[in-house]
């Protein structure tokens, strides 16, 4: 059982292990069927968005993985928040650029359908959502069309109802993964490594900023403990 304070099994040792190899000079081209999204492709989808929810105030997005620990944009204002019908899964596969490799790719967290997950609400500024909107799906959307495409959300958080933009998994995209078992995910982010980093590095610092904000997701605190656990048998204490 989970005990508040108790220290992570991961820690930055572990991570400290996998090093991304090093950078070329230019990066591979987008995979096949894929084609890189431009400003305004990104201004036409923010529009279509836009036009979903035609009396939104405010502008809010809900981050469940590395968005809560690198926002990509601006914003004025941060809650946590509950949305339901969509779980936290690292579903999105298969990564062999920025955190994998084609020997080892790597598995990306997406929200699938079912369950509920918390989270962090950001508030774009009032004055800058188009130019901040941008921002966000060029890191999160650079490359068309997305396995994991925008769309509202209803969350709660505290006594208020906020809808808010976030990214959710398309089932029948191609990069859909399901049925692993929580071993085999493990094997996965305990050796994948890409430009970007580890995807250990990248659940390690997922867990860690969920952890300060109070959130504790059972599954990726399981998922830690086998990674580290992997990691150490590998490198042992070196």
């Amino acid at each position: 059982m989970h005990k508040p304070g108790r220290p992570m099994a991961l820690t930055e040792r572990h991570v400290a292990f996998l090093q991304p190899p090093a950078i070329a000079e230019e990066m591979p081209p987008p995979p096949a069927g894929m084609i890189q999204g431009t400003r305004e492709d990104h201004l036409a989808t923010i529009a279509s968005l836009m036009a979903e929810e035609p009396e939104t105030s405010e502008v809010w997005f809900f981050a469940y993985g590395s968005l809560i620990w690198k926002p990509a944009c601006d914003f004025v204002e941060l809650r946590t928040g509950l949305v339901r019908g969509w779980h936290r899964s690292f579903c999105l596969g298969w990564n062999n650029r920025f955190r994998g490799s084609d020997e080892n790719p790597g598995l990306m967290l997406a929200l699938d359908r079912g369950g509920a997950c918390k989270g962090v609400l950001y508030r774009i500024p009032a004055n800058a959502v188009e130019d901040n909107l941008v921002k966000l799906l060029e890191r999160e959307m650079g490359w068309r069309p997305s396995p994991f495409p925008p769309r509202w959300v209803t969350v709660q958080s505290g006594e208020r109802s906020i809808r808010a933009l976030t990214f959710c998994i398309d089932r029948n995209s191609g990069r859909y993964v399901s049925g692993l078992s929580v071993e085999q995910i493990a094997d996965v982010l305990a050796t994948a490594v890409g430009s970007r980093g580890s995807m250990a590095e990248y659940l390690f610092a997922t867990v860690t900023h969920l952890e300060v904000l109070g959130i504790h997701d059972p599954h990726l605190w399981q998922l830690q403990d086998l990674v580290a656990r992997r990691i150490e048998a590998v490198y042992g204490s070196g």
